[in-house]
């Protein structure tokens, strides 16, 4: 039977088969920290939500689950931080088992790989370098929670926000300081504000991305196009915002709480999830711009979701070639496919129907202002898990839309199409072109 999935439908099938273990067992009451166990639609929800990396929740993390319930969720962020066949691959390698050609292409599928020749050795190396990655950042972190909560509990919770940061879960502990205040405690700390949105960063930029940093020189010019422009793009969708933010959101107070407010701000909407600041006291052309952020995402191949910084990137580059009239899509002195620009528009398409579908929805169930619904759904859909503090408060048939956002928005919409839709052969006819105006 499993010979018969499309590499599609494994990871669709891996992720689905993941939560619902994950829902299990934070259903036993061993998971709970109260008398009674969790109920079914949260913990699918909160299950969801970390296999998803999105970091939405119905229950403060640290008040509402014991520490076998959170030492599951972190599990679970990890595993879907790695991806469901970077785990696998990663217990084939730890056992000795060889993985063979089928496993191969499924996990160039999974970390966007350009040819399945060399796949495994990326794989190790990507597994070498998360870990090590995430113990580092434990590392960096620990000195200030160890002195704000103990030896312990100090390296307990560096641990859990290193791994979340880096897999862009935004799922924390500082619960024990006021139930979803998320890093509001350390809003004016600079080492974790830089610590956090580094890991943040770094998660999101892809796999692919880490390969051409450490074995192509470090030379910018060597790199994969792809590469190129997911660096590019994150450095513009970082550095406007923060300018943005800077100039029109905070206007009060020190000026280097401003840029760290800013900093973090413009970061974690790229899919983290952790907040400095309560996302009320945005304006509502600055909520509108963390919308805009969370829906875009990070890079393919990462710990991150949304439609992805390549999606923008090439309509954006599509967008310029019309304007100048260029023949092409280019970028670097390379050309874009027509291929590519169809699937951004198509991804593109998909991730703005669900968001804003999802949200007219929500506010019609719950009688709240479409905004409102809007940044939850875009959070959910961009695995990011920004909110303005209306997930506990939902209906059960809000937050199933939610799940199902946060589903779609981990594995991608056109892995759930293939997996489910067959391949469609037309043969090699092309039809008889005829213009169409637009504009």
């Amino acid at each position: 039977m499993y010979r018969s999935f499309s590499a599609f439908q494994i990871i669709l099938f891996g992720f689905a088969m993941i939560i619902l273990i994950g829902t299990l067992l934070l259903m036993t009451p061993a998971a709970s920290s109260q008398a009674a166990p969790c109920p079914p639609a949260d913990a699918l929800f909160t299950a969801t939500s970390a296999v998803c990396v999105t970091g939405l929740v119905v229950r403060d993390t640290w008040q509402a689950w014991s520490g076998f319930g959170q030492a599951v969720i972190l599990l679970l962020i990890q595993t879907g931080g790695m991806g469901v066949m970077l785990m696998i691959c990663a217990a084939a390698l730890i056992t000795g088992r060889k993985i063979g050609l089928r496993e191969r292409g499924t996990v160039q599928d999974s970390i966007s790989a350009p040819h399945a020749g060399g796949v495994i050795r990326l794989a190790r190396f990507i597994l070498v370098l998360l870990f090590a990655s995430e113990a580092v950042g434990a590392a960096t972190l620990f000195p200030v929670f160890a002195r704000d909560f103990g030896i312990l509990r100090g390296l307990w919770f560096s641990v859990f926000h290193s791994i979340s940061a880096m897999c862009n879960a935004g799922f924390d502990l500082l619960g024990c300081r006021g139930a979803y205040s998320s890093l509001a405690s350390y809003a004016a700390n600079p080492w974790v504000n830089l610590v956090i949105g580094g890991l943040i960063i770094w998660g999101g930029l892809g796999f692919l991305t880490w390969d051409d940093i450490f074995h192509r020189g470090g030379r910018l010019s060597r790199f994969r196009l792809q590469s190129r422009l997911i660096l590019s793009m994150t450095l513009v969708l970082i550095t406007i915002p923060l300018i943005l933010f800077f100039l029109l959101e905070f206007r009060e107070g020190p000026v280097n709480e401003r840029l760290l407010h800013s900093f973090f701000s413009s970061v974690t909407p790229r899919t983290a999830g952790f907040a400095t600041v309560d996302m009320n006291v945005f304006s509502e052309a600055g909520k509108m711009l963390i919308i805009l952020l969370m829906l875009i995402g990070g890079a393919p191949g990462s710990t991150a979701g949304g439609m992805k910084v390549t999606t923008f990137g090439v309509i954006f580059l599509s967008v310029r070639s019309v304007l100048f009239r260029e023949k092409d899509t280019n970028f670097h002195n390379r050309r874009i496919e027509e291929s590519v620009i169809r699937n951004a528009v198509c991804i593109c398409m998909m991730y703005l129907s669900l968001f804003l579908m999802a949200g007219c929805i929500i506010s019609r169930i719950e009688g709240l202002p479409l905004l409102t619904c809007l940044f939850e759904s875009a959070s959910a859909v961009g695995t990011v898990g920004l909110t303005l503090g209306i997930t506990p408060s939902l209906s059960i048939a809000s937050k199933l839309i939610l799940i199902l956002l946060m589903f779609l928005g981990r594995v991608g919409g056109l892995t759930m199409v293939y997996a489910v839709i067959p391949q469609i052969r037309h043969g090699n006819a092309r039809r008889i072109t005829e213009r169409v105006t637009v504009g």
